[in-house]
């Protein structure tokens, strides 16, 4: 049973069975402390101090793997698939390319989108494939707007929304982000419930086909 954690901004620790993840590590002038997680995978979608600090990351037992590009990789029977996107919408002219990562864990699939700047191809949506769970940016300027995140979301109909990349208290970036509020309008809630930690199985998802769950996670620090 997988359990999920949010360390800020766009990073997040996901321990599950057969290992555990973390994905885009920010540094301390991004305002978030991440502290000094193990894992025995770490993803980069791009190389920016506020998604690559892969210093803080220590591995869990004798090797940290290490992905940040395009391709098929698998360590201990998890899956991860890089896919290239870019960080604007003129095919990473203005601020760069960017990977996607999808995890193939537990039996589910997790999908991180680091700083996607455009909604995705066709080509983009196959290589992905299905979606159980779905990081995904909403703060707009550097990344997706809230309104283009909502359009991404119908594009990959995943079962778990997760939101990340928006400005917080702690949030310190270079370009200023929305905050989280316009997301939540888009999707329609009301009255948002932040949790610690969120745990989830294959048969506790919500079932296909139907709205995506949208859950939101407070910031920690790992000790």
């Amino acid at each position: 049973m997988p359990d999920i954690q949010y360390l800020g901004h766009a990073c997040f620790r996901i321990r599950g069975r057969d290992g555990v993840v973390v994905m885009d590590p920010c540094d301390r002038a991004s305002g978030y402390d991440i502290g000094r997680p193990t894992a025995s995978i770490m993803t980069i979608s791009h190389q920016h101090p506020d998604h690559a600090n892969m210093a803080a990351v220590r591995p869990l037992k004798e090797t940290l793997n290490t992905f940040d590009g395009p391709g098929e990789y698998e360590v201990s029977g998890i899956l991860v698939t890089g896919v290239r996107t870019f960080h604007d919408k003129k095919k990473g002219a203005e601020r760069g390319r960017n990977t996607v990562f999808v995890l193939h864990l537990d039996d589910m699939s997790f999908a991180h989108l680091g700083d996607l700047g455009h909604e995705l191809t066709a080509a983009q949506v196959e290589e992905m494939g299905d979606i159980d769970v779905l990081f995904i940016p909403v703060g707009g300027n550097e990344s997706l707007t809230a309104s283009e995140a909502v359009a991404v979301i119908a594009q990959l109909e995943p079962r778990i929304v997760i939101p990340m990349h928006y400005a917080g208290e702690q949030a310190i970036i270079d370009q200023p982000l929305d905050s989280i509020d316009k997301f939540l309008n888009e999707m329609g809630i009301r009255e948002p419930v932040y949790e610690d930690k969120f745990s989830v199985t294959s048969t506790s998802l919500p079932a296909e086909g139907g709205a995506a769950r949208v859950v939101l996670l407070r910031p920690i620090t790992i000790a």
